[in-house]
């Protein structure tokens, strides 16, 4: 066999080895974009898109971590103990009102992307609008809500705080989390539009000024002795004041023909927003139960002592899906665009490789933190968990599965392949919570996570790999 290098399809030096990949690669790390008026171009100006935004994504989650990592011991000597457990309370509903708007904004996204894969200018239009005036009708009743129950929430019982400072700001201060959190809902409509444009990266810069104006707004507030519901404001304030800025620059200098209008709101992409965005918001309900009910398992079965033994080593393990989630996120609008192209060919190959690649990564990296995660919680917590094996090992194990598993979702939701997945992860989330109360009580802490594992590996990982085959197969 010839060790000649070769030339390539798309006219690249080939080697025999990796060098050819690793050349196809370097090729599309560039700024200008492709010719899209052949295949062989859209194909690289996908990819280029795809690479772009999970550069940004990963230098904007790392800024977003390095703020957290300041604001944390600036917020907590400025408020003192009950005033900052307030502000982490606070912060945590972030998470419980993700819901709020429906799953409208997922829905955005998807129509945005399959769109932009038919080259129908006018229909992302009409979907913008729609998506931005159905975002705002929502923003405008949770704010209408708060406001009428506001005066009869005994907010001091809620948070079960004392100090006179402490109760005179929690009322406002959940009040400005609230506020900003419904304005950021409407203005959360550019981000979608340029995650389904496959613009991710211009949203990831935006999301780097956020969070530096966010820190900027902290440090300000505290250097002027502000309330907690003024530094709740200024570290939530300004992002929403980037995300403003995004809608401002994007609608009206960038994308002028895509700029939302009263004229362009109609009943279609209202009703195809609205079902979409139902099932996203189903499955992420469904999801939140299956695999955010481990610590309230192991609190009711074992105690709430054997939560941090639980936590700890899950939040460090959390890392190889936080560094997955960067690339395979990219994935989704690219499916999107690819199939309403039929470029099945290239969602096939990519399907396989990022399921290749994400648990090959989450592998290599749980054997690299399994053996390493005695030293790291010594430096961490200075060993106050000492986890044991079996929960390392099902935790890595985890993470493969869940490698896998997210590659696949990526597909299913570029596709709006929805129903599929929400019977599985109902089925998932009753054999989990079943199977995390038995293995709970028979392996102890580790058996909460084994639970998940042999669960969602049974109910959603096989399942999806057989529909996957039949659906390629008659492709």
């Amino acid at each position: 066999m010839s060790t000649e290098p070769t030339i390539g399809a798309d006219g690249m030096m080939m080697s025999p080895g990796g060098l050819g990949k690793l050349g196809r690669i370097l090729r599309l790390v560039r700024l200008q974009a492709f010719d899209t008026t052949t295949p062989e171009g859209r194909t690289d100006e996908r990819q280029r898109r795809i690479l772009l935004s999970a550069a940004a994504s990963a230098v904007a989650k790392a800024i977003a971590v390095v703020t957290a990592l300041i604001s944390v011991p600036l917020t907590l000597h400025y408020l003192g103990p009950e005033r900052y457990g307030m502000w982490m309370i606070i912060s945590s509903f972030a998470v419980i009102f993700s819901f709020a708007d429906l799953g409208v904004g997922n829905g955005i996204l998807n129509q945005v992307a399959a769109f932009y894969g038919r080259d129908d200018r006018q229909a992302i239009r009409n979907i913008i609008s729609s998506g931005f005036a159905l975002l705002s009708a929502i923003a405008v009743v949770i704010i209408a809500l708060f406001a009428v129950i506001y005066p009869h929430v005994p907010w001091t019982a809620i948070f079960n705080i004392t100090t006179p400072q402490a109760r005179a700001d929690a009322g406002p201060a959940l009040g400005a989390f609230i506020l900003c959190f419904t304005l950021a809902m409407p203005l959360g409509v550019v981000r979608n539009v340029q995650i389904g444009l496959q613009q991710g990266f211009a949203a990831s810069i935006w999301q780097c000024v956020g969070s530096l104006m966010g820190l900027a707004g902290v440090l300000f507030a505290i250097h002027i002795q502000a309330s907690l519901y003024w530094l709740v404001l200024a570290f939530m304030g300004a992002p929403l004041l980037a995300a403003a800025l995004n809608t401002l620059v994007f609608f009206s200098v960038i994308r002028r023909d895509l700029s939302p209008r009263l004229e362009r709101i109609s009943y279609q992409p209202l009703k195809a927003i609205s079902q979409t965005g139902a099932m996203f918001f189903f499955l992420q309900a469904v999801a939140a139960v299956a695999f955010a009910s481990d610590a309230l398992v192991i609190a009711q079965v074992l105690g709430a002592s054997y939560v941090t033994e639980y936590a700890v080593p899950e939040k460090l393990f959390s890392l190889i899906s936080t560094i997955s989630w960067i690339f395979l996120a990219q994935l989704w609008p690219a499916y999107g665009e690819a199939i309403a192209r039929n470029d099945q060919e290239w969602v096939k190959r990519t399907l396989r490789n990022s399921i290749v690649l994400a648990s090959g990564f989450a592998f290599a990296a749980s054997i690299l933190m399994i053996a390493l995660s005695p030293f790291v919680l010594g430096i961490w917590v200075q060993h106050a968990v000492s986890p044991p094996l079996m929960l390392l090992i099902g935790l890595g194990l985890w993470k493969v599965v869940e490698g896998a598993g997210g590659a696949m979702s990526m597909f299913f939701n570029g596709a709006n392949i929805l129903k599929i997945q929400t019977y599985l992860a109902i089925l998932n989330g009753v054999v989990s919570i079943i199977l995390k109360l038995l293995f709970a009580n028979w392996f102890g802490v580790s058996g909460t996570i084994w639970a998940t594992l042999v669960a969602y590996t049974l109910c959603e990982l096989i399942p999806n790999s057989f529909f996957l085959r039949n659906y390629f197969r008659n492709r």
